[in-house]
């Protein structure tokens, strides 16, 4: 037996243009991309949210933002605080105002039953 030290030819392979590590980090970004997507989609059917959006989108932009603002450490800044102070100012208008208006009714009417009481003062 006599031992062939020559080996086959390899087979041509096609000439392909070699990768620039730029397109390499390009595929990388794109294929997180769509795992990331995905993972999220899953995550939006699980808590059944794609109707809630449809129904609702405003609102849930809203809760969105609220939820992002929480998260994000917003919570006990000076901003919340001051959110907070003109909220408790609005929420006491309706008070405020009702109470005003008793004051002027009262006004009004003890202008007029004066008026009534002695009409010939003009």
């Amino acid at each position: 037996m006599s031992a062939d030290t020559t080996a086959p030819p390899p087979e041509a392979a096609p000439e392909t243009e070699p990768r620039t590590a730029g397109e390499d980090v390009l595929e990388g970004l794109e294929s997180l991309a769509k795992n990331a997507n995905a993972a999220l989609n899953g995550l939006s059917d699980a808590a059944g949210l794609t109707p809630k959006v449809d129904a609702h989108p405003y609102g849930m932009v809203a809760a969105a933002l609220g939820v992002g603002y929480v998260v994000g450490g917003g919570l006990f800044t000076p901003t919340t605080l001051r959110l907070v102070r003109m909220g408790m100012k609005l929420a006491s208008l309706p008070m405020v105002r009702d109470r005003l208006l008793d004051v002027a009714e009262a006004a009004i009417d003890g202008a007029l039953a004066s008026s009534k009481v002695n009409p010939d003062s003009k």
